[in-house]
């Protein structure tokens, strides 16, 4: 007879029982070899077996943040994809980027997607923003022991925070390490191969206050810089219209900018560094 077979047909009670608001929690008892680190690995390290993904940027405006990613995925030294999405809405209010191992990065990406809609379903109303991060930062947490095979996946969280503790500064920035370390943000921040050259052109050009309109310009100038100096970062590829995945989320929730938008600010960033190679 199969193990935990009931003769009943009865389902586990950890399935019929609320028991927890956290999704990852329950599946810790349902299911625990689902979750992205609790897979058992061979050992040595697996760093180049599978596509990673960089850069993400992060701007905090006026009205709430921006946040924008290249397309480009390499494994070693081959481009294994020049089109993967890794900027993404966490929910109604944030939005989440990933960097690092490409298919554990995109896991558990959707994984904090359901997280917080289960909470939601649960508690019947959202998670603080603070809240958002810390259950990010415990998902990171869980994977450390593939990030110690290589297989590591560093994520980028902002959101639109809707009680902030200064009106002024409603858009909210949270960076991670491996270990799942939480780390707020001020302004702006990136990650990825790509992020010491994003950050030298956000630190350059950026100033508080700056609209989403702006931000979205400053986003895309940053990953041009990024992929300029770093062959791991894509720029915008004018030939084959592919460019950079931008988003925002302010009091009227997370949008994505559309193909003309993007076009239109990606083709104004390359005409200008035409005139001025130099930025």
């Amino acid at each position: 007879m199969a193990k935990d077979f009931d003769p009943s047909g009865r389902v586990p009670d950890y399935y019929v029982n609320a028991g927890t608001s956290s999704f990852t929690q329950f599946l810790t008892h349902a299911s625990p070899e689902l979750l992205p680190g609790r897979r058992p690995l061979p050992p040595g390290l697996s760093a180049d077996i599978a596509p990673h993904g960089t850069t993400i940027v992060a701007i905090a405006t006026a009205e709430g943040v921006v946040m924008g990613g290249d397309r480009r995925a390499t494994m070693g030294n081959l481009i294994a994809s020049r089109d993967i999405e890794k900027v993404h809405p966490a929910d109604s209010y944030s939005l989440i980027g990933i960097a690092g191992t490409a298919g554990i990065g995109i896991e558990l990406m959707r994984l904090f997607q359901v997280e917080l809609e289960h909470y939601e379903k649960i508690e019947g109303t959202m998670l603080s923003t603070d809240g958002k991060a810390n259950r990010l930062a415990g998902m990171v947490r869980g994977n450390l022991g593939a990030a110690m095979q290589g297989l590591a996946v560093v994520p980028l969280f902002a959101g639109y925070d809707l009680s902030p503790h200064d009106p002024a500064k409603v858009g909210r920035i949270f960076s991670f390490d491996v270990a799942g370390g939480l780390y707020e943000e001020t302004g702006y921040d990136a990650i990825g191969s790509g992020s010491l050259f994003a950050k030298s052109a956000l630190k350059k050009k950026y100033r508080a206050g700056l609209s989403t309109d702006a931000a979205v310009r400053l986003a895309v100038e940053a990953l041009y810089d990024a992929a300029d100096d770093d062959t791991a970062t894509g720029g915008p590829d004018l030939t084959r219209k592919i460019f950079p995945v931008v988003m925002s989320a302010t009091a009227n929730g997370t949008h994505r900018l559309t193909e003309a938008e993007i076009t239109a600010v990606a083709e104004q960033v390359v005409a200008g560094r035409m005139e001025n190679p130099g930025g």
